[in-house]
């Protein structure tokens, strides 16, 4: 299988109101580099799994609405635990939905695979993967 992976970042604040989270139950930043793999089982015949450049539009698009925001003021995650999994499975989500818009033209029928991973530091990482 071939992969394409690009890789952006978002700054966040939010927090985390349940006591296994800790300190972290309170407000606080995140800076998350996150990384989006397209996975083929072909190369079109120009040699290409997905095109890197759409890869990076469509993932810096779908990010963009999360930086610099509190994530605790989001509508669409009232109620929710926004943990770095949730958030991967998040930006997945949206990844998808664009891939099946047709937003990555004639590639996107070929992505049989999507893993969106986020680092939360150096030293540790969660990520959502799933067949499209």
């Amino acid at each position: 299988m071939f992969a394409v992976e690009v890789t952006d970042h978002i700054m966040i604040a939010h927090s985390l109101p349940r006591p296994v989270f800790g300190p972290a139950q309170g407000m606080h930043g995140a800076t998350f580099t996150v990384d989006a793999a397209f996975f083929t089982e072909d190369l079109d015949d120009d040699g290409l799994a997905v095109d890197i450049g759409a890869a990076s539009e469509i993932l810096s698009g779908v990010l963009k609405p999360l930086n610099y925001q509190n994530l605790d003021e989001i509508t669409e995650f009232n109620g929710k635990v926004t943990t770095t999994e949730f958030l991967a499975r998040h930006i997945f989500s949206k990844i998808a939905k664009e891939i099946a818009a047709g937003r990555m033209g004639e590639a996107g029928g070929r992505v049989m695979k999507l893993r969106v991973r986020l680092h939360e530091s150096q030293v540790a990482r969660a990520w959502y993967e799933a067949a499209l």
